[in-house]
């Protein structure tokens, strides 16, 4: 039987208005109190501690020296910049080249990584054996030491009149990679608005087609309907406006005019980050495909379901439960690693950095800059994946 607290004169004794904490969670909350205080004095330390260092060197903290010229010479710039601008137009310049690689590195890394993983599964014993040989090769050897190995082989290739031709347009010299490029007008916005627009209506229908599937229990493939959306709507494009227009690199003189250029240190980054980061890539896709129970292919054989659809509508989409955390932290680590471009000269936005604490002195702030910079964008990318991976979860019915 409960039993009900009362007074002396035997009426029940009245409840405090604010329910009074237990001893344990008093004890608690002080230990915690006390080490935030503990926290804050040791930070606060630090911080004193800094400025008299500074002040002994003559240097006081702030960030007045981002408005100062900067006199750095940036041999590749997305954005016009040249030695007089300040100090924060030379770090941005950092900031777009590292998130030039960083961007450009995921892509390729992801459809590299894909068809390495599934070549590791394949049936031929040769290709799965010459793809492990290369992933067990590239995850065990220092990422710098490739990337030092890949600019030196950029660099003993051909002079610029020599230079290798293995595609129609495509360069490959000492002064690095030289591609072909669509000129920025008119009819190549029309031609991406034309893309963006199939893109919308091919997801369109894949969604009318699920809530088909949903309430008869019957799909239509829409893999043709969305290429012909792909392949018609650019045709109309170019027929109103016209067809984009190429610029193709060619040899004048000692270089080459016209086209885009990747740089000997951009190429030998990219192509070190991406073989580097797809080698993980590939052992996360094979081990997520693998984590699929062998009676959900057998299933779907039994239904009679081609090898692809199989793949993409039964093993994939449970697959990717296993494969998308990992695969976040490779994405991290491949916009983190980029920051070894100072080993090969690109100017990335630690070597810039670097060279601003050297001539400014102000090591805290630059050092704060770019932390704040990569935590910013692992958030961002940490954020991004996080709501791909609820998008793509297997929701109970």
């Amino acid at each position: 039987m409960s039993s009900t607290s009362t007074t002396s004169a035997g009426m029940p004794a009245a409840k405090p208005l604010i329910p009074l904490p237990s001893p344990t969670t008093l004890r608690g909350l002080m230990w915690q109190a006390l080490l935030a205080a503990a926290v804050v004095l040791l930070g606060w330390w630090f911080y004193n501690n800094m400025l008299a260092n500074m002040a002994a060197r003559g240097l006081q903290f702030g960030f007045g020296f981002l408005g100062r010229s900067a006199g750095i010479p940036i041999g590749e710039a997305i954005i016009p910049y040249t030695p007089a601008d300040t100090y924060q137009r030379a770090l941005t310049v950092g900031l777009l080249n590292t998130l030039r690689v960083a961007v450009a590195g995921i892509a390729l890394a992801t459809i590299l990584g894909i068809a390495l993983g599934l070549a590791r599964l394949s049936s031929n014993p040769l290709l799965r054996a010459l793809t492990g040989g290369y992933i067990e090769v590239i995850r065990n050897t220092p990422l710098v030491l490739q990337l030092v190995f890949w600019h030196a082989i950029i660099l003993q290739l051909p002079s610029v009149r020599q230079a290798l031709n293995p595609l129609p347009g495509v360069f490959l010299s000492q002064r690095g990679l030289k591609l072909p490029v669509f000129l920025a007008d008119e009819a190549l916005a029309s031609a991406l608005l034309a893309l963006l627009a199939a893109a919308i209506l091919w997801i369109g229908l894949l969604r009318r087609e699920a809530a088909r599937q949903a309430a008869t229990g019957e799909r239509r493939s829409t893999l043709l309907p969305g290429l012909a959306l792909l392949v018609a709507l650019p045709l109309l494009s170019a027929a109103l406006v016209g067809a984009p227009a190429w610029d193709w690199p060619e040899l004048a003189g000692f270089n080459f005019q016209g086209g885009v250029t990747l740089s000997p240190e951009f190429f030998a980054l990219l192509l070190g980050l991406v073989i580097y980061t797809a080698a993980f890539i590939a052992e996360i896709v094979r081990a997520g495909i693998q984590s699929v129970h062998k009676g959900q292919w057998e299933a779907a054989r039994a239904l009679g379901l081609p090898g692809g659809r199989i793949m993409r509508l039964v093993i994939l989409p449970q697959a990717l439960r296993v494969i998308i955390p990992p695969l976040t932290s490779q994405y991290l680590n491949l916009t983190k690693n980029s920051s070894l471009a100072v080993v090969i000269g690109y100017p990335d936005l630690v070597s810039v950095s670097n060279t601003s604490i050297n001539q400014t002195g102000q090591a805290v702030e630059v050092i704060s800059i770019f932390m704040a910079v990569y935590l910013i964008i692992s958030l961002v990318t940490s954020l991004l994946m996080n709501l791909y991976n609820r998008a793509v979860a297997l929701k109970e019915r």
